[in-house]
């Protein structure tokens, strides 16, 4: 696969640019039809769930087609393929492409194994470890699999380094040199939902040198070479979409979306609705920006998809800050879509957060062709890859059954959740003259706001079904039926951040609210996006000297506002503090105990000075453990003890807030520093790339560590010189 232009290495752009991130997305598109021989071996068909049973024997023989590493077996416009252009200067209409670089060591055709990697089969799985293994020079072996119970179906699989592990006792008298060296080298994977085998755990690091010869020779390499040659028709399966980062010098003068065709060449049999709808230039606007944006951020990440044509599909991109504000805030995003689902001038989706002020941080952008599960699908995966893998707890959205099930693909762990000012503006549309009447709107939102219990809710929403006859509204109907996305009495277990306040269902999820208008194009947009992303981080860096060098005015003498004054950011502490000055109206008393658990009845009168109208709230103590909570909730929904939650701790005499209630992302006194994350220090001294990417990372810590005052500067800017003297005594050496 010499001359694959999917994994070429480029080299000599290397010294010039930064890495991709290290973990995008790849989809092999070749494998063996053979799969049934492949595990011959005894012992692979286990019913287990991820136990590592070694297998006695060194590797597993590939009877069938497979990749076919002495040419260009995978076909140039194959869409599984990942392209990857590092080239600061365009040559020609062609995208050249460079591999991935994570500080491990990696061949030069294939990128190593990430978590997330998805394969059509078992088979295309193996061939790819196996050929990325030939590369670098050790072979594998199947460690342990795994089936269906009462079936024969494979479930998952590890496929380790032939070096894995030791000889056992009766093989250790053996006259065969030993080859193990307990090598932890290693793959996990898993058949998911969509009949794709997924990888779902990685060790690169290797305990031993890589050995070519030996390599050559072992099993799961002997019969690659001699493997059928065949050619993959790229699959239409929408999850195999190709994720290409790359440059063009072309603007598209017909085209528009074409950044390969010439003036008057585009064909009009093209599907234009599988295109992102550019007005004319708009491409030249597009990498205009990802090219003045990447000569000032090094880090900046921009991935394009492009469909059979050669037409832009879906647009993608992240700059550093963003992908190292995730690691600090990306418990809760939004994925914002208003501009695409209302059709505005331009197709925007917005990732967004919240910072340790409650203020929205854009977590990453793109442009979408449509507002279908496959867009989706490929943006998530897009943005998952460049995070690292690393999915969020809550993501929260439109309601959009295109968008909830590539959700489901994409993050299947993560609580997805329904925007609820959206839920109820939805609600209102589709209910006709309902939505005039006062006292329709009185009891909805008496229904949906103020029950604490589910069983409220759910009596009061019959109540309200029955009393204005809609009980055959199907609209109506499917909305109840996904209730538990949407209604907060189903949410108690999920956190937000306060990024939603469901006092009145408002929701902090928009960055370009104020910004971006129906009729805004793709030229006003790139041309106001950096101030407005630069004075979103002005403002935070302001919030930040604020809350560091000002102490807030306390409003009681409870000692909770004390603590956490000196603890939290301003305008969190601001927010707890409202909940500290209504502690003294309510009165206590102890319901129920179960061992150190004892369960409180908090009173509360719902309007100042009104006896009448008393709502009743749970609490929940546990003495032992120092844990509480309440059923209002407020710590998943905000971040922080409510004041029933206050008045308990009080009155059991705990004088300070326990620790697991103080949570750093809202914390005042953490050091936070805007950098990508640095990665593993193995490095293959053989890959000159990898070092660049070692080194680079590296020196970017020093530069953001250097800004922060002029001081910070001095001190980064004679380190540099220093190591530069340093460095330059070595190369002398060599002279």
């Amino acid at each position: 696969m010499t001359g694959d232009p999917a994994f070429s290495t480029g080299d000599h752009h290397h010294a010039l640019s930064p890495s991709p991130p290290p973990n995008l997305l790849i989809t092999m598109e070749e494998g063996s039809q053979n799969s049934e021989q492949l595990f011959e071996d005894d012992g692979n068909e286990l019913e287990m769930e991820g136990n590592d049973i070694d297998i006695d024997s060194n590797s597993l023989d590939i009877e069938g087609n497979g990749l076919d590493i002495e040419s260009n077996g995978l076909q140039d416009d194959c869409d599984g393929m990942l392209e990857i252009d590092d080239n600061h200067e365009s040559n020609g209409d062609d995208a050249t492409a460079v591999s991935i670089e994570n500080g491990i060591s990696q061949g030069k055709n294939y990128p190593p194994p990430v978590v997330g990697m998805e394969f059509e089969s078992y088979d295309d799985a193996y061939n790819y470890y196996n050929c990325y293994a030939k590369e670098l020079g050790f072979a594998i072996r199947v460690k342990s699999s795994w089936t269906k119970r009462n079936s024969k179906e494979k479930r998952g699989a590890v496929l380790c380094c032939n070096c894995e592990g030791f000889k056992t006792i009766k093989e250790a008298n053996s006259r065969r040199k030993e080859t193990r060296t307990g090598c932890l080298a290693m793959i996990r994977l898993r058949l998911v939902e969509s009949n794709r085998w997924r990888v779902d755990e990685v060790k690169l690091e290797h305990n031993h040198l890589f050995d070519h010869e030996r390599a050559q020779n072992c099993k799961s390499h002997k019969k690659m070479d001699a493997v059928a040659k065949r050619k993959v028709e790229p699959t239409v399966d929408v999850e195999v979409r190709t994720i290409k980062l790359y440059r063009t010098s072309t603007a598209d003068p017909v085209g528009y979306g074409n950044l390969n065709s010439l003036e008057g060449e585009i064909s009009e049999t093209v599907d234009r609705s599988k295109r992102l709808k550019l007005n004319k230039g708009d491409s030249q606007i597009i990498y205009d920006f990802f090219s003045h944006i990447q000569l000032t951020s090094p880090n900046f990440v921009y991935l394009i998809d492009l469909n059979d044509e050669g037409c832009l599909r879906n647009v993608f991109w992240m700059d550093s800050r963003s992908r190292a504000a995730y690691g600090y805030f990306g418990d809760v995003v939004a994925v914002d879509t208003t501009c695409l689902s209302n059709k505005y001038e331009i197709p925007l989706v917005a990732f967004v957060g919240v910072n340790h002020h409650g203020q929205s941080i854009l977590l990453g952008c793109g442009l979408l062709a449509d507002d279908t599960f496959e867009s989706y699908v490929w943006l998530f995966r897009a943005w998952l890859t460049c995070m690292s893998g690393r999915s969020p707890q809550t993501i929260i959205t439109n309601h959009c059954r295109a968008m909830q099930s590539a959700i489901s693909e994409v993050f299947p762990r993560a609580h997805h959740r329904l925007h609820l000012s959206h839920v109820m503006q939805s609600l209102f549309e589709n209910l006709g003259e309902l939505q005039e009447s006062g006292v329709f709107q009185m009891i909805l939102n008496r229904t949906v706001y103020e029950t604490v219990k589910v069983d409220e809710f759910e009596m009061g929403w019959d109540d309200m079904i029955r009393q204005f006859g809609l009980a055959d509204h199907a609209w109506l109907c499917t909305l109840y039926e996904e209730r538990e996305r949407w209604a907060p009495v189903y949410q108690k277990d999920t956190f937000f951040a306060g990024m939603c306040t469901f006092e009145n269902g408002e929701c902090r999820s928009s960055f370009f609210d104020s910004f971006v208008h129906k009729q805004t194009s793709l030229k006003e947009f790139f041309g106001k996006y950096e101030l407005l992303v630069q004075e979103e981080r002005k403002i935070e860096a302001i919030n930040d000297l604020e809350s560091r060098d000002s102490s807030p005015l306390l409003k009681t003498r409870c000692f909770y506002e004390l603590q956490l004054s000196k603890l939290y950011t301003n305008e969190i502490f601001r927010r707890f503090q409202d909940e500290v000055v209504m502690m003294p109206c309510f009165s206590i008393t102890q319901v129920h105990a179960n061992g150190p658990v004892i369960t409180y009845m908090i009173k509360e009168h719902e309007a100042e000075g009104d006896r009448s109208n008393i709502k009743n709230f749970e609490v929940m103590h546990d003495k032992a453990g120092t844990e509480i909570r309440c059923i209002c909730s407020c710590f998943n929904f905000n971040g922080y003890l409510c004041r029933h939650c206050l008045c308990v701790l009080h009155y059991n005499g705990v004088e300070e807030i326990p620790f697991q209630y103080i949570l750093s992302r809202w914390r005042k006194d953490f050091k936070r520093l805007y950098i990508p994350e640095l990665g593993s220090n193995n490095i293959d001294i053989s890959n000159p790339v990898q070092w660049f990417d070692h080194l680079h990372r590296r020196a970017m810590q020093v530069v953001e560590e250097g800004m922060i005052s002029r001081d910070h500067s001095t001190v980064a800017w004679q380190a540099f010189k220093e190591s530069l003297n340093k460095v330059r005594l070595v190369a002398d050496k060599h002279v």
